[in-house]
């Protein structure tokens, strides 16, 4: 997975987000607050959405509003029907002129996005929806169902993706919880911190991560760093699994010398680096890992 993909959907979650809440509700419409303070007032549910974040667009399908997008950003692929949509740009290129075009009733984006002030000067509805953590895509997924008209299905998604993150935590055998792990979103090395919501679901699943909360949740660290906090289990992207090794001093560490480095393809890559519907599976993929690691460790305990 290239740097640029991995950091369009991972970059948003290191800017700071503030509490959204629904000021109130009038009939057929809705007033919210979003992540940058902003009041936003919707006269119905919309029925042309723009989204410009994976999670979201993923978020606003997940509770049953996929016919209603006209555009997404270019790193929208799931589910496979977005993929034919009109794809508007990245983070740092998104398309104006395209998205005007399209006549959305609203854009949903990121905190983060360049764009905000550009559309909202062409008189186009935004809303800007972060979720960095647990607790915020709970929140999110309140948010964007409020925004669809839907009474109570954030709530069904969120108590959905507690019982499959719970399910997955089943797989991870006694001999796997407090293994120690360091996940790398991007070969710099940035990291998955304890704090973030990668972070939380390894937490969930018993493992031990060698990047405290005081590091904040995506941090750039020093390589070594990692040769120093000696984790027992890397997972990294299958791009950048082949020269682990190479890294200076990566040969001393424990999950490299053992080989229990978790390669993810770009597919499970896009799976685990969305803070959204998907966060389930994600915890599942995970949860194989440690499964598959600690039975490893324990085979070679034991000759």
């Amino acid at each position: 997975m290239s740097m640029k993909r991995m950091w369009w959907w991972v970059l948003p979650a290191l800017m700071a987000v503030q509490a959204v809440q629904i000021v109130q509700a009038a009939p057929g419409g809705v007033t919210l607050v979003d992540d940058r303070g902003v009041t936003v007032r919707l006269d119905a549910p919309p029925a042309r959405i723009v989204t410009l974040l994976p999670s979201l667009t993923e978020t606003v399908c997940e509770l049953g509003g996929c016919a209603r997008l006209v555009g997404t950003d270019r790193y929208s692929n799931h589910p496979a029907s977005v993929r034919s949509l009109p794809k508007t740009g990245g983070l740092d290129d998104a398309n104006i002129e395209m998205i005007a075009s399209l006549k959305p009733d609203v854009v949903l984006l990121a905190l983060s996005s360049r764009v905000t002030d550009r559309l909202e000067s062409l008189g186009i509805k935004v809303v800007a929806l972060e979720p960095r953590t647990y607790k915020d895509v709970q929140r999110v997924a309140t948010k964007v169902a409020q925004i669809l008209g839907s009474v109570d299905g954030g709530l069904r998604l969120w108590q959905r993706l507690e019982s499959q993150v719970d399910a997955a935590a089943k797989m991870v055998p006694a001999s796997a919880r407090g293994l120690s792990v360091y996940y790398e979103v991007d070969s710099a090395p940035y990291a998955a911190g304890e704090s973030s919501f990668i972070g939380e679901t390894l937490t969930r699943l018993g493992a031990k991560n060698i990047v405290p909360t005081s590091l904040g949740p995506f941090p750039k660290l020093n390589p070594e760093y990692v040769v120093r906090a000696d984790p027992q289990v890397i997972m990294i992207s299958q791009r950048h699994a082949a020269d682990v090794g190479a890294r200076p001093g990566w040969d001393r560490i424990r999950a490299v010398r053992d080989k229990h480095v978790c390669a993810f393809t770009s597919e499970q890559g896009d799976v685990l680096s969305r803070p959204g519907p998907r966060m389930g599976e994600a915890a599942q993929i995970m949860a194989r890992c440690l499964r598959d690691s600690a039975a490893t460790i324990g085979a070679g305990a034991s000759r």
